[in-house]
């Protein structure tokens, strides 16, 4: 069996009321950045506790030494792995995240463990598919892993790659 352990954590996230006030607290407090704004991420679906459920979020990502930043602000009002922990106007840590090479299976080993799938996703047009596991019996929070993908990955390197040029100016990015 593969821990969590075993596996490089790639990304601490944190759920937010406001993804770009947020990102210019972390690039002033902690050096992270430049961050990158995806506005309302489009979801192809999205089921919350295997239950077909809409989820509307905006994220920031941006790098802080060897590790991903991730601010996720969450848009509508309804269930979703973000409100298990933080109703609408609270803050905090929320998740790490890694790449898995068999989602499905890692799906079945948490849940073997108790920790179920609060969200299971896939990106519009399919390119990247990802789950939030209720790891908080486990841990305190969630565990977030993607299919391991080129696409995923290419996006981890390009928020990297700016992060070695950036000169701590205009931490925000619209993409």
């Amino acid at each position: 069996m593969t821990s969590f352990i075993k596996r490089p954590v790639a990304q601490i996230a944190y759920v937010v009321d406001d993804v770009r006030a947020s990102a210019r607290k972390m690039a002033q407090a902690l050096g992270a950045g430049p961050f990158f704004i995806g506005e309302s991420i489009p979801l192809a679906h999205c089921l919350y506790r295997g239950r077909e459920m809409p989820l509307d979020h905006t994220n920031a990502c941006g790098q802080w030494g060897d590790v991903m930043i991730e601010l996720v602000q969450q848009n509508n009002d309804g269930p979703s792995a973000f409100r298990d922990m933080y109703p609408k106007g609270s803050e905090g840590m929320h998740h790490v995240a890694t790449f898995v090479e068999d989602f499905d299976a890692e799906v079945a080993r948490y849940a073997a463990l108790g920790c179920e799938a609060a969200n299971i996703a896939t990106t519009e047009g399919g390119n990247i598919r990802f789950a939030y596991i209720d790891a908080r019996p486990l841990c305190g929070h969630m565990i977030e892993f993607y299919q391991d993908s080129e696409v995923i990955r290419g996006f981890y390197k390009m928020v990297k790659d700016a992060s070695l040029t950036w000169d701590g100016t205009n931490p925000i990015i619209e993409r």
